[in-house]
């Protein structure tokens, strides 16, 4: 991308300047620059002007006032209080990250502990012919020489160092020959296992025998499946005390198999269970309602609060089996799969559509020829324009985002030049998409999209998530993401009407189920906050069916639920008014852990919310 006066480079082209910035997102390329592209150590601050050397990290020093050997950045503007208040979170969150990164490091080493069996602990002799083998420690220390001087002493330190450097980069090459020669991901070495495992060789010392194929298929595979399932332990303590969720997953591989996955999903995480080939039989209510069974069966009829799958018709008649078998288990529509259909149903209101379908245009024509696509990265300094998400239509808003981001670069793009002289730009559908690009109208219409998409994105984000349960959390959310849609049209009813009938047409029947209504009332991030919420008929109706759900056939539990001790939490009685008990006011809370903790005055209610809210 063309620079500014003030960003020329000395001895450097502007695309070798923009090819080493765009390696890197750093916030400190934001307020400088590189003075030679051919060293990386001497760069510029665009605010004062003042070269200096040290890269962009003393650069962040520079406009961060932070560092004792590096002078701050004169400039009094408001870009340089901007420019001073993103360096220094910068140069925080990269401390806080190599800390974080040590203590990781050193937990990891620590865990690794291969025996010895039969070995005698080893004595470096003078004079040994034996190398001397290298541990952390030799990083920093030296022989002892008593009669060495200080300045002696810190140079024998300095060389122990660079043999250090020398050794592990040696060990580097023979690491990265065999991730080359095997097509192995570079993500692949940036994982715990294999720091371990260069730990575990480590401690072993030379002369150590790789496994062979039989020793990796059999063997150390059962060991592996055997230490995988002691490690599944936790998880089913968490099943026994606070119950589950079985979840079910129909997909095709690559051989068009059609597969049916089942899993468990409690507080503790996600768990497979078994996977069949379902190629040779239809996917009726009564084979899914089957599989269902049969892992409720397994895992413990007492174990399993909900099931939970996709809005398929075929689920919906499995539902309905299976709340005749076993009334006391909820059958829960998948709230991911819910919300990405209330995006799809927006983004194809015929308004929505025609923006959507317009930056369609512009993006597959850019991404479809090598020319244009150079031009684009070129501009955007090697970022890309589309985004991939979970689903389409989370990529569409992805997209649109980027976009939006990106607008004054591609303007100037389908302006300039160097866009008018590429050959493919002649025809007319890609002068309608050039014009796209230019449109204020298009631009306000994105805005709009993204405005009206973000508030359901981040529910979406919370149900997809593995961060925390989503039950408790959804409705809420939900109600939420309206009132902020509503407030996107300026409260005009004729104008959010359309978009809000969508949200509820697909919410009708899926998240607003007793179950949902229930949790959203036990939660007190929404309940306490607001009051109200336990005067709404529909609260209190999907709250005693909910009750008469989970303690089927106990009406003593029952009654002691819904007349009892929902007032109890209403009021907050007992515990529910310890100061301590504020925490729910923090969106980030566990309202189970919280109903763990100041519930137990109210037993019944307490482990109905507990397993629910888990």
């Amino acid at each position: 991308m063309p620079t500014s006066e003030n960003e020329q480079v000395h001895g450097a082209s502007t695309e070798a300047v923009n090819l080493l910035k765009r390696n890197s997102d750093d916030v400190g390329w934001e307020y400088g620059v590189l003075v030679d592209a051919n060293n990386k150590d001497k760069v510029r601050c665009n605010l004062c002007n003042k070269e200096m050397r040290g890269g962009i990290y003393r650069l962040k020093q520079h406009l961060a006032h932070e560092g004792k050997n590096v002078t701050k950045c004169p400039a009094r503007t408001q870009q340089a209080s901007e420019a001073k208040a993103k360096c220094k979170k910068a140069l925080e969150d990269a401390k806080r990250k190599r800390e974080e990164k040590t203590v990781r490091e050193l937990e990891l080493r620590a865990e690794v502990d291969v025996s010895r069996v039969g070995e005698t602990e080893e004595v470096t002799c003078v004079g040994s012919s034996q190398p001397h083998k290298l541990g952390p420690i030799d990083k920093w220390t030296r022989a002892i020489d008593p009669t060495a001087t200080k300045t002696e002493s810190l140079k024998q330190q300095q060389l122990n160092k660079e043999l250090w450097k020398e050794r592990s980069n040696e060990v580097y090459k023979y690491i990265a020959r065999w991730v080359y020669n095997h097509a192995i991901p570079f993500r692949a070495c940036d994982n715990d296992d294999f720091k371990q495992m260069c730990e575990a060789i480590g401690q072993f010392g030379p002369g150590f025998q790789p496994p062979s194929d039989d020793l990796l298929r059999e063997k150390l595979l059962e060991q592996e499946y055997a230490r995988t399932k002691s490690l599944m332990q936790e998880r089913q303590a968490e099943k026994l005390k606070n119950g589950c969720s079985v979840m079910t997953d129909a997909w095709s591989d690559r051989k068009r198999r059609s597969i049916m996955n089942l899993c468990t999903n409690c507080a503790e995480g996600t768990e497979f269970i078994s996977s069949k080939d379902m190629s040779d039989v239809s996917h009726t209510s009564e084979v899914i309602f089957e599989l269902v069974d049969k892992a409720i069966d397994d895992l413990g009829l007492e174990n399993v609060v909900q099931v939970v799958t996709d809005n398929a018709s075929n689920n919906m008649g499995a539902k309905k089996l299976l709340l005749e078998k076993r009334p006391q288990i909820f059958w829960t529509s998948c709230a991911t799969h819910t919300i990405n259909m209330m995006l799809q149903g927006i983004g194809n209101m015929p308004r929505f559509k025609k923006v959507i379908d317009q930056a369609k245009s512009f993006t597959i024509f850019v991404y479809g020829h090598t020319r244009t696509l150079d031009c684009l990265r070129y501009f955007t300094e090697g970022k890309e324009v589309v985004r991939a998400g979970v689903t389409r239509f989370a990529s569409n808003f992805l997209t649109l985002n980027s976009m939006l981001e990106k607008k004054d670069q591609l303007r100037k793009m389908v302006v300039h030049t160097r866009w008018d002289s590429l050959k493919d730009v002649k025809s007319k559908k890609v002068k309608d998409a050039t014009a796209t690009i230019l449109s204020p109208t298009f631009w306000k219409e994105v805005n709009l999209i993204l405005a009206v998409f973000e508030p359901l994105f981040k529910v979406l984000r919370l149900a997809d998530g593995d961060v925390k349960a989503s039950m408790s959390f959804i409705y809420g959310e939900l109600l939420k993401a309206k009132r902020e849609i509503k407030e996107v049209f300026g409260n005009n009813e004729t104008r959010f009407k359309d978009v809000l009938a969508v949200i509820e047409k697909k919410m009708k029947g899926r998240l607003d189920s007793p179950l949902h209504l229930t949790a959203y009332l036990l939660n007190p991030h929404y309940s306490f906050t607001n009051p109200s919420i336990f005067d709404e008929p529909k609260m209190n109706e999907a709250f005693i069916a909910c009750v008469e759900q989970f303690y089927y056939h106990d009406e003593d539990k029952q009654d002691q639920a819904a007349n009892i001790e929902l007032k109890k939490f209403q009021n907050r009685e007992g515990a529910f008014s310890k100061k301590l008990a504020r925490t729910f006011e923090n969106f980030d809370y566990n309202p189970a852990s919280w109903w763990r903790l100041y519930g137990s005055h109210t037993p019944a209610l307490q482990k109905m919310a507990t397993r629910i809210l888990s």
